[in-house]
């Protein structure tokens, strides 16, 4: 199954390790510091112009390369959408 982030992107379900609200995780340091280290590594994926409300880590099983996607759609509206098709 996939799970549409917004603006026409998709990724599959069994890639998502987490999904995070931007609002309430970013209040800690060390997740601060995880997103930092992630840009500067270069494995985020931006899917919106507007500012990001949830981002969701990625591990593609084939490579074990990890990613992180900013959405703006919250996380509780993709926790819905991945309960429609029982990915939870």
């Amino acid at each position: 199954m996939y799970l549409h982030l917004g603006n026409n992107a998709v990724i599959e379900s069994k890639e998502i390790i987490g999904v995070f609200d931007v609002d309430k995780t970013t209040v800690f340091k060390v997740n601060r510091n995880y997103l930092l280290n992630i840009e500067k590594r270069g494995k985020i994926i931006t899917v919106t112009k507007d500012l990001p409300k949830s981002f969701i880590v990625c591990i593609k099983e084939d490579d074990d390369s990890e990613k992180v996607y900013l959405s703006a759609l919250l996380s509780s509206t993709l926790l819905k959408r991945s309960s429609a098709f029982n990915l939870d």
